[in-house]
């Protein structure tokens, strides 16, 4: 890269920036909760004008690069997908230019998987973060688990993303433990990596899990699992349903890219099952931005 870079990973909740020097490095990072259903009447050039305006005047001629759902159609811009398998090349040959009077900023596409007859899965965000990680991977390859609200599992092959899966079971949880009968068993607290999540990721790998979920309230009321294990057992239940469609049962090696607390979660399940983890950098998503931007760079910023 020639200058500067700001790297922005805007979801649908949240928003995070980051101010790299030429090289990539981290100079500066900030967070808020200013994600792209806040933002008032869909001015993302004013948000994004509040968020990094400070970066951008010390810095006007730096390089904005922004992934996640800010391309999408409650976004700045809807920005179509790529399809699966992609390269990095392909990715950032994707990329649309946005001019809001205040820079240069461009926005990347997303992934589309269509490998599942009547089943497209899709993704914004999340590649990003894996192409930021593809030197940690080893040879460029491996399976990746990126925990969330949806979490996507994606199959790494030579540096080429060649297909994914995405699970709604951080958002099912949610629902449960706020909204259904489950709700009234459960005591404050935080999901815990005890005995009783373990249990659940145990009892999550057998499948039928409409049923399964009821035992969270038939053990509480047979006084077989404590009220204040309700939610922790929930946790486990789903992340183990979810781990036995997503990672095959033989031992594998799984490569963990979020939130510490969260992925945390996901390492003890998938130790509990026999399998292996190695974590990856949750900055990793400044390193792919910054990577996308070399490739503007090389192509005169004119995809």
């Amino acid at each position: 890269m020639s200058g500067p870079v700001i790297a922005v990973d805007w979801g649908t909740s949240s928003f995070r920036a980051y101010r790299l020097d030429a090289q990539g490095g981290i100079a500066e990072r900030r967070e808020s909760a200013g994600g792209i259903l806040r933002v008032r009447g869909g001015d993302f050039a004013a948000a994004l004008q509040a968020e990094v305006g400070d970066w951008l005047a010390a810095a006007p001629d730096a390089l904005v690069v922004m992934s996640g759902m800010i391309g999408s159609r409650q976004g700045w811009r809807e920005v179509p997908y790529v399809a699966c398998p992609a390269e990095p090349e392909e990715i950032a040959a994707g990329l649309e230019r946005v001019d809001w009077g205040e820079g240069e900023a461009w926005i990347v596409p997303g992934l589309l998987d269509e490998s599942r007859p009547g089943q497209p899965d899709v993704m914004r965000g999340e590649e990003t973060q894996v192409l930021g990680a593809l030197a940690a991977l080893p040879n460029g390859g491996g399976l990746v688990c990126l925990p969330g609200t949806h979490s996507k599992w994606v199959r790494v092959e030579s540096g080429v993303l060649q297909s994914f899966a995405t699970y709604m079971t951080g958002e099912v949880f949610d629902l449960l433990q706020g909204h259904s009968i489950l709700s009234r068993l459960m005591t404050k607290g935080a999901v815990a990596v005890d005995r009783w999540f373990l249990e659940g990721v145990a009892v999550g790998q057998g499948g039928g899990l409409l049923n399964r979920l009821f035992s969270a309230r038939s053990r509480a009321l047979t006084g077989n699992l404590p009220e204040d294990a309700v939610r922790s057992y929930l946790s486990g239940l789903l992340i183990g349903d979810e781990l036995a469609s997503a990672v095959p049962a033989a031992p594998t090696e799984v490569h963990l890219l979020g939130a510490p607390t969260l992925a945390a979660l996901y390492e003890a399940a998938l130790a509990k099952l026999g399998h292996s983890v190695v974590r990856l950098d949750a900055d990793a998503v400044a390193v792919g931005l910054h990577g996308l931007a070399g490739h503007l760079d090389a192509a005169g910023r004119a995809p």
